[in-house]
């Protein structure tokens, strides 16, 4: 045998696997907006404890609009819909909220409504809003329909207790609506996927991603971001993952694609974070060591993505990435087997 030819083990496989992902780590996937955070308490026309996690949508006028998650003094939450010309700055706010809690008609929401996903439905020429209602039994998932952002059609709990952290696909998988959700149950906090007909029955229940276990950065609690986007390739999913440390908790970003007609099956799902808490906006506030975005939109080239997110559940901020870039990155960074979802909690 030739003294320099490389012999190939798990360990050196493994060694590679891992300098390549050091190599990736040095260019980020994500760039922050320089002037962050875009929209904080000060810029809101009503007293405000603060504001978050903002679901978003580009309108067929060119704003962007992002409909803000917004703690009130009292400590319970609303939504509130912010507008602007190019998705940075000179925000239109609402003067007053735009959807609020209605504990009289559904009882659910009787401490707050928070976490506002935006789906356009194009058969249904309405946006799918699906947000967290909480009241005493825990949170769940709520569902709304609207064209303008003024009035809303109300579908009330559509997941119960304990479950938030949804978004609804914008079209049809087989003849049925699908949703993306995150409940609690004694298998632990996975990523399941539930079909409807109407969009108020819903079954056929299923976990597609599942919480790693032991050290790793998303192990034992994971979520939906933002909506999935619709690539060739497949639903491309931004999620966080949750890693408890002796200090508290570190809620950071990953990636994962699925099928695009079956999304139940997970494609690709990358070995590390590719986004975490760094600036001091997104390590110190309310609460520490998070970014959380709800939405995005994609620029008009089809491959930036313009991440909105709540940081240190204080203020919003912006970051640029790329669908192609995401996708490379998933190619180079796959996730172990041993470490995949098909290990079950």
């Amino acid at each position: 045998m030739n003294s320099k030819q490389t012999v190939s083990t798990p360990e050196v496989d493994a060694d590679a696997k891992a300098l390549k992902s050091q190599a990736f780590a040095e260019h980020p996937l994500f760039t922050r907006f320089s002037a962050n955070p875009i929209l904080s308490h000060e810029h809101w026309p009503y007293p405000i404890n603060s504001v978050m996690n903002a679901g978003v949508v580009l309108l067929p006028d060119g704003d962007t609009l992002l409909l803000c998650r917004v703690e009130d003094r009292s400590g319970l939450s609303h939504l509130c819909a912010a507008r602007s010309s190019n998705g940075v700055d000179h925000w239109r706010i609402d003067p007053k909220p735009t959807l609020v809690a209605n504990a009289r008609e559904y009882p659910e929401e009787i401490w707050g409504i928070e976490d506002p996903r935006i789906t356009y439905i194009p058969e249904l020429e309405q946006y799918a809003v699906a947000y967290t209602s909480f009241a005493r039994g825990g949170p769940g998932v709520s569902l709304a329909l609207t064209r303008d952002f003024k009035s809303f059609e109300r579908f009330g709990v559509v997941m119960p207790p304990e479950d938030k952290d949804a978004a609804l696909l914008p079209r049809r998988i087989g003849g049925r609506w699908a949703l993306i959700h995150r409940p609690m149950t004694a298998l632990g906090a996975h990523m399941w996927i539930s079909y409807s007909p109407d969009l108020r029955h819903w079954g056929s229940h299923k976990i597609i991603l599942e919480a790693r276990r032991g050290g790793w950065w998303d192990a034992n609690k994971i979520g939906l971001c933002s909506p999935p986007i619709e690539t060739d390739k497949g639903w491309l999913m931004i999620y966080h993952g949750v890693r408890q440390t002796a200090s508290g908790s570190i809620y950071r970003l990953g990636v994962a694609l699925f099928d695009l007609e079956n999304p139940e099956i997970c494609l690709q799902r990358g070995s590390s974070w590719i986004f975490g808490p760094e600036a001091n906006y997104e390590r110190c506030g309310d609460v520490k060591d998070v970014v959380f975005p709800c939405g995005q939109t994609i620029g008009a080239d089809g491959d930036t993505i313009n991440m909105y997110y709540g940081a240190a559940d204080s203020c919003i901020a912006l970051a640029t990435g790329s669908i192609r870039g995401l996708l490379s990155w998933l190619d180079s960074n796959p996730s172990l087997m041993e470490n995949s979802n098909s290990e079950r909690a």
